[in-house]
């Protein structure tokens, strides 16, 4: 079945840099799009963060991007978010998130910034 185990979260100050990691299986990770979302408490899950199968395209949201790096290693089945210049609306848990062709989730990895 398909699995998604995201990792990497963790405290951090204002300006830090995390990296999460997001580990798949159960699908054939080269020929889906992958993307990272995320919710903050009391707030709609959002979408972060697009790459496509191949890692040609990819897309941000307007609060991330020029900080957020999406990424995927498709020998590894891994996708990865680089995050920089962290603040503390970053703060929330992260998803990563496939549609095979329904969308399925990881149980999410918290990102918490504040000094």
């Amino acid at each position: 079945q398909v699995r998604l185990v995201e990792s990497g979260g963790g405290l951090v100050q204002p300006g830090g840099s995390l990296r999460l990691s997001c580990a798949a299986s159960g699908f054939t990770f080269r020929n889906s799009a992958m993307s990272w979302f995320r919710q903050a408490p009391g707030k709609e899950r959002e979408l972060v963060a697009y790459i496509s199968n191949l890692g040609v395209r990819t897309t941000y949201a307007d609060s991330v991007k020029g900080r957020f790096t999406i990424s995927r290693d498709n020998a590894k089945n891994m996708v990865y978010l680089q995050m920089n210049s962290l603040i503390p609306e970053d703060t929330a848990v992260y998803f990563c998130a496939v549609k095979v062709p329904l969308d399925y989730w990881g149980q999410g990895t918290q990102v918490t910034v504040s000094s």
